[in-house]
């Protein structure tokens, strides 16, 4: 049979595609309402309860629909199988006596629409995740959802508005017509309370509130050494852990484990008792701390949350403002000028996994002479040739492999053993029903909040369009340029690679659940080839280990994850021992 020529392949190719994805995304956000002859007619209307706002409202107003009443529906929302139902839309200037639908013109996840919907029994709620606009410094206007303390989790964040679960049927057709009442506020967060070696500090930063348009307060959580009062005389290196929002310093504990406390299951680790064991690490960790032959440190976990996400991924961006330069010439020589810290660039080291390993690695980049060694464990794509199972750069389309005729879903996360738990569509999916302009709060829009320019709406620009998949490549060389760190590394080696020599320590699981992995072998391909200078670092992987493994090769990750905060200090001090200045402080923290 003859071969079809190469043109038509592609035609018929990008038709297999747009139809694949049709079916999946038949509803988009603005898309008109299905005929009468779709349409099922199920629709819910949402007030305001009377009393709970002041003035109208924005914001993105989402439903949530559960065959499970073992939690509220808000909480049963995951990437994973799973999953229960949810479909959104953006209300603005809503009044409390007027009711907004959702109906079949909604976009949901992972089902399409409401149409969708099998008939049975459900658990319904709704919420409201209040939105507020920010006039930026450049003109735009920007409605955004605040952090309130809580990280940007829509389902808990503070002043958001929610409905009790209530158990509705749904039938096969007809009147499906149901209300709901925002009669619920999710209430404020205490913030924690200083404690002998833990402390919390905020401040102003300049830089930031000059990019908003208003007061931005960046804050960190302050791991004081021991015998911090009765050494005044002693100034401190400094440890930078990076990583999501925290709500407290973690993993530290001076007292021993609770023995009235009821074991609990970690379905992530599968262990039982798995509290008990935080528990007692933590109290481990105090005790180390606190040991004699240990030495004396600053550590600080850093709070810097935005309207996009629980931190700002540490680095100056277009949409987020100057990050990097208010962390790092604005939060830390605040913090080692109230806590005695040496504040020199010598004594400074970051850490951290995950987002807090791509954070770390990419300020020792950007500040090379403001830190002396990063620890990148697990970090996010770290190369944009594997961001995840896309290269942004060559591919076509994020959703799907490119391929002359089969219709092949690029995965988004598996397990350890190689099975597929999500995909990238779907994983996009739930971000794009749960906020549109890179406002979900989840992780592709973060990434774009933070890699991409401004568009002229004030927004992110997209990579890639969030219903297709297809790639612009526009924006992907914008994100090469600016925050492609390996690319960034390859570029500037010539007056970079003399400023990070024996800085870099990158380890990560070679089954990471997110396929990072791919992107650590890339940069290891170039940090081993190049010796003007080498590197003069580690890359190091755990076998079969999965997301994030930290360069611990004798326990799981259960286990090392608890230990971040004292596992590196051994290369720290070797570090610093071949590297600080003739008369530098090697003494006065050392009691």
């Amino acid at each position: 049979m003859p071969r079809l020529p190469t043109q038509y392949l592609q035609i018929f190719r990008q038709l297999l595609i747009a139809l694949s994805a049709a079916l999946l995304s038949a509803c988009q956000p603005d898309a008109p309402a299905p005929t009468e002859d779709s349409d099922r007619g199920i629709t819910f209307g949402v007030t305001i309860a009377d009393g709970l706002i002041a003035s109208p409202q924005d914001g993105r107003l989402l439903l949530m629909l559960a065959t499970s009443e073992s939690a509220e529906p808000r909480f049963q929302i995951s990437n994973s199988a799973n999953t229960q139902l949810i479909f959104g839309r953006n209300v603005e200037d809503w009044e409390q006596d007027s009711v907004v639908a959702i109906d079949s013109g909604q976009l949901g996840y992972p089902l399409d629409s409401l149409n969708d919907v099998p008939p049975g029994t459900y658990y319904a709620q709704a919420l409201l995740n209040r939105y507020k606009d920010f006039h930026l410094s450049n003109g735009k206007v920007v409605s955004l959802p605040p952090d309130r303390g809580e990280g940007q989790r829509w389902n808990r964040k503070p002043g958001n508005l929610y409905s009790e679960p209530v158990r509705i049927e749904i039938g096969p057709d007809g009147a499906n017509s149901f209300d709901l009442v925002l009669d619920q506020a999710i209430p404020e967060i205490e913030p924690p309370a200083d404690a002998e070696f833990i402390k919390h500090v905020t401040m102003r930063s300049e830089l930031l509130s000059e990019f908003w348009g208003e007061d931005v307060m960046l804050g960190a959580h302050v791991l004081l050494p021991a015998g911090f009062d009765e050494h005044p005389e002693a100034r401190y290196p400094l440890m930078v852990f990076h990583g999501h929002f925290p709500s407290d310093f973690g993993g530290f504990r001076t007292e021993p484990p609770d023995p009235n406390a009821e074991p609990m299951y970690s379905a992530r680790f599968d262990i039982d008792g798995y509290n008990l064991i935080e528990q007692q690490e933590a109290y481990s960790f105090y005790q180390t701390w606190i040991g004699e032959d240990f030495p004396r440190f600053l550590v600080i976990e850093i709070q810097h949350p935005t309207p996009y996400y629980d931190d700002s991924y540490a680095v100056n961006s277009a949409s987020q403002g100057p990050y990097g330069d208010a962390l790092t010439y604005e939060l830390i020589p605040y913090i080692e000028e109230r806590f005695r810290g040496i504040g020199e660039g010598w004594s400074r080291f970051t850490y951290g996994g995950s987002t807090g390993g791509w954070e770390a690695m990419a300020v020792q980049l950007f500040y090379p002479d403001e830190y002396n060694g990063a620890f990148v464990a697990c970090p996010d794509p770290i190369d944009f040739r594997a961001y995840q199972t896309t290269n942004i750069y060559e591919d076509d389309n994020a959703y799907f492999y490119d391929s002359e005729f089969k219709i092949l879903p690029r995965p988004g996360s598996r397990d350890y053993l190689g099975n597929v738990r999500s995909s990238m569509q779907y994983d996009n999916r739930l971000e794009l029903v749960l906020g549109d302009k890179s406002r979900s709060g989840q992780q592709y829009d973060i990434w774009e909040a933070t890699y991409s320019p401004m568009g002229d709406d004030g927004y992110p620009v997209r990579l890639w369009d969030k219903m297709t998949g297809e790639i612009d490549h526009e924006v992907a060389e914008y994100w090469r340029e600016n925050y492609d760190l390996s690319h960034i590394l390859r570029r500037d080696w010539e007056t970079l690679g003399p400023k990070l020599e024996g800085k870099l320590h990158i380890y990560t699981g070679d089954m990471d659940n997110y396929y990072l992995n791919n992107a650590v072998y890339l940069v290891e391909e170039f940090l081993e080839s190049t010796t003007e200078p080498y590197y003069g670092g580690v890359v190091d992987y755990g076998d079969r280990a999965e997301h994030c493994w930290n360069g611990d090769h004798d326990n799981g990750n259960g286990i090392s994850r608890l230990r971040y905060n004292s596992m590196y200090v051994p290369r720290i001090m070797e570090r610093i021992a071949e590297t600080a200045p003739e008369g530098a402080d090697l003494s006065s923290w050392r009691y």
